[in-house]
C-alpha cells in the first residue's frame, strides 16, 4: 500500500510538476504490517508540532510534488437512509427470535448430552487413575503418559460441559 502510494507520488512528479504546491513533506514511521516489517509513510498533513510528536522528519533536498486528492463526501440524507435500511434489516420479529432461541437451546442441550456421555466414558476408562494396561505399555512410563493424557482429557471435557451450561443459562 505504501509502496503503491510512493510510486503514485513519483509518477505524479513527472506530469503534475506544474501544479505542485510548496508545503513541507514529512517521512513518518509507519505501522508494522503482518510480516512485522515497518514501512515509512509520507505525508504533508500534520503540523510541525504533530509531526514531532509522531516522530516524523522533514524531507529536504529534491523537490517533491504532492498531489492533492479529494474524497467524495456522503450527504447526511444518504447516511440517514443507509442507517435506516441497515436497522430495518437487522430487526427480527419476536416469534422468529423465540424460534431461534429454542433451536439454539435444543442444539446446546444435545451438545451437553453428548459431552456428558463422553465424560462418563472417559471416567470409566480412567478408573480412578488406574486404567487397565494395554499390551503396548510394557514400559511403565508409557502407561503413566497415557494416564496423564486421560486426566487432561477429563479436565478439558469438564470445562466444556461447564461452558455449555453457562451458555444455556445465558439464553434462558
Amino acid at each position: 500500500m505504501v509502496r503503491a502510494s510512493l510510486l503514485a507520488l513519483v509518477a505524479g512528479c513527472t506530469w503534475a510538476g506544474a501544479f505542485a504546491q510548496e508545503s513541507t513533506v514529512y517521512r513518518c514511521p509507519g505501522k508494522a504490517n503482518a510480516d512485522g516489517r515497518r514501512s515509512d509513510e509520507y505525508t504533508n498533513l500534520p503540523s510541525a508540532k504533530q509531526a514531532k510528536e509522531m516522530g516524523c522528519r522533514t524531507l529536504e533536498g529534491a523537490p517533491i510534488t504532492v498531489i492533492q486528492s479529494s474524497t467524495p463526501r456522503k450527504s447526511s440524507d444518504a447516511k440517514a437512509a443507509e442507517s435506516a435500511a441497515r436497522a430495518s434489516d437487522s430487526k427480527v420479529s419476536p416469534a422468529e427470535q423465540k424460534a431461534r432461541d429454542s433451536d439454539a437451546k435444543r442444539i446446546w442441550e444435545e451438545e451437553l448430552r453428548k459431552a456428558e456421555e463422553a465424560l462418563a466414558q472417559l471416567k470409566k476408562d480412567y478408573n480412578n487413575g488406574e486404567p487397565e494396561r494395554r499390551g503396548d505399555e510394557k514400559n511403565y512410563q508409557k502407561y503413566q503418559d497415557r494416564v496423564a493424557e486421560m486426566k487432561t482429557a477429563i479436565t478439558r471435557k469438564e470445562a466444556e460441559i461447564e461452558a455449555l451450561k453457562r451458555e444455556m443459562g445465558r439464553v434462558q
